[in-house]
């Protein structure tokens, strides 16, 4: 019971003298002591009832309520029959201590507390013991049949009055309540998915608890039956880590009895079920683009592709009268030492982050179809077609709002031992297209593996550009073109505090205006030519000529 419930009942005459922000803490038993050091008989959980025989003066009452937090007491609740008022020291020891205090009135006997305490907690855990089966039974004849886990979390609501939700490693609802008063924000879904995969990490059994604000949030895994650590057949936690569910719960799972922590068990084993579920029902779409997929890099005739795109076509777009437009997005999970399986956690990842959450319907990710080769992830994604005055760039994924989306949460589920590379392509209207999208992705992906960075992403847009060019330029390569252009310049630095680097990229920014530049670094127009001299007589190079001031701006991009 709550120490909120004991207040509310006037038979009991008690009153509070501070506290009022705990009062949400589980009362689990009641003892009545007037020794000085009662510790060794409490187990934790506990209201104490005290008539304060112990106190000889105001120097008693630090050492006394200190012991009872040491031992995980609840609260204190003294009696008013011996001393009359409280004396101001418990009340300022307890406040310092965080330790509700109540008073106790003179009429009211701790017999009276006492009974009605065990009468309550007895009751609780009876009524827990009674509903354990028959709420089992109920959850497994509703369940993925029978809606699947909205079933279950509305069961929880309305049996234990939990309100909770199962999150996408990512942080996208999957199920549980959206109403106004039940709704998770964007941001608080990614921090408590991100706080479960670091927690997993650690190896830390569940449910990991988590504070936000004056609200705690019990998260428990959810592993795919046949697949998930505790079954034994991942060899690797990273196996699935970044794949499996969680339920996140409003409520602190630290105080409750080992029977309740049985069902929320139980719940996330009948939801485990659902999640297979679908991933069973994700077969069909898979195989489409593992289909695609190798006609695409066999060099399969566009006919050929285009007839396998009009069976996935009403697979995945059900209802939709024009042929869609495609995009591809590939993805790469890397976890260094050890051999870890990824490409399948990478696919049914990559089928998470994909899909809309504005799409509506039991399962949006029926739209997205991802197939693995290797290491990679390769998802093909149909888009509604769009004008012919737009070439799909301004629709579909944009690698810039898929990385805002998924870094933080996966972030911390990759640890310091993990990266997630993704690349988008642009949108095609054709399977003439699809090839060149495909490489395109792929692309995409390599320039993003070139960042620093857990979780990175790049898209089409971004391979108009040197950036391209750049990452794939062997390192001692690089490292020997900006030394023979940089490193007389720095080394001049250093020896005379000339600040002709920051000049040479100031007035490759200028595009080689001597005005602008000057007036950018506060120079006169003079000076500013006698650094650019400087940089000509250093490195044999003339800032006149296109060439070598392309030259400076890659070494300086490189460096």
């Amino acid at each position: 019971m709550r120490l909120r419930a004991l207040l509310d009942t006037d038979a009991l005459g008690l009153r509070l003298l501070g506290g009022e922000d705990e009062l949400d803490r589980a009362v689990r038993g009641v003892m009545t002591t007037d020794l000085r050091d009662p510790s060794r008989y409490l187990s934790g959980g506990e209201l104490v009832l005290t008539g304060l025989a112990w106190r000889r003066d105001a120097a008693d009452s630090e050492p006394f309520v200190r012991l009872l937090v040491g031992a995980g007491v609840t609260a204190l609740a003294a009696g008013e029959a011996e001393l009359g008022a409280i004396p101001e020291d418990l009340v300022v020891a307890c406040a310092r201590h965080r330790l509700p205090l109540f008073a106790v009135n003179e009429s009211v006997a701790f017999a009276t507390i006492t009974e009605h305490v065990v009468r309550q907690v007895s009751g609780e855990r009876a009524g827990d013991l009674a509903a354990v089966v028959d709420r089992h039974r109920r959850m497994m004849t509703s369940g993925p049949a029978g809606g699947g886990p909205d079933v279950v979390l509305d069961l929880l609501g309305s049996d234990l009055d939990l309100r909770a939700w199962v999150l996408s490693p990512a942080g996208r609802l999957v199920a549980g309540p959206e109403d106004a008063g039940g709704a998770l924000p964007a941001e608080l879904r990614a921090r408590l998915s991100a706080e479960h995969l670091a927690a997993t990490r650690t190896g830390r059994r569940g449910p990991h608890r988590v504070a936000v604000g004056t609200t705690t949030y019990s998260l428990f895994p959810i592993s795919g039956t046949g697949r998930g650590p505790g079954s034994g057949a991942a060899r690797d936690v990273r196996e699935t880590l970044l794949s499996d569910w969680l339920l996140a719960v409003e409520a602190d799972a630290g105080d409750w009895p080992a029977e309740r922590l049985d069902l929320l068990h139980g719940v996330t084993q009948l939801i485990a079920v659902e999640r297979d579920r679908r991933d069973a029902a994700r077969t069909v779409r898979r195989r489409l683009a593992q289909e695609v997929l190798e006609l695409v890099q066999a060099g399969a005739a566009p006919a050929e592709i285009a007839a396998r795109l009009r069976v996935a076509a009403p697979v995945l777009l059900p209802g939709l009268g024009a042929a869609p437009h495609w995009q591809v997005v590939v993805a790469r999970v890397e976890w260094e030492g050890g051999e870890v399986d990824s490409g399948p956690v990478t696919q049914a990842l990559l089928e998470e982050i994909l899909v809309d959450p504005l799409s509506t319907g039991p399962e949006p990710s029926d739209r997205i179809a991802v197939a693995h080769s290797g290491e990679e992830a390769i998802a093909l994604v149909p888009l509604p077609a769009v004008s012919s005055e737009h070439d799909g760039s301004e629709s579909g994924i944009h690698a810039d709002v898929l990385l805002a989306a998924v870094r933080g949460p996966l972030g911390a589920g990759l640890d310091d031992d993990g990266r997630l590379t993704l690349g988008v392509s642009a949108a095609v209207h054709s399977a003439e297209g699809l090839r060149g999208a495909l490489e395109e992705a792929r692309h995409a992906r390599r320039v993003a593996a070139a960042r620093s960075g857990r979780v990175c992403a790049a898209g089409h847009q971004e391979l108009a550009s040197h950036v391209l060019l750049l990452p794939f330029v062997p390192d001692d390569v690089r490292r020997a073109f900006t030394a023979r252009l940089l490193d007389p310049l720095r080394d001049y630095d250093r020896r005379h505090r000339a600040e002709l680097i920051p000049t040479l990229e100031a007035f490759l920014e200028c595009d080689g205006s001597w005005t602008r530049c000057a007036a950018r670094l506060h120079l006169h127009v003079n000076t500013l030519r006698y650094r650019v001299g400087r940089i000509e007589q250093l490195t044999g190079r003339d800032l006149s000529r296109l060439e070598d001031k392309l030259d400076f701006f890659l070494a300086l991009r490189m460096s």
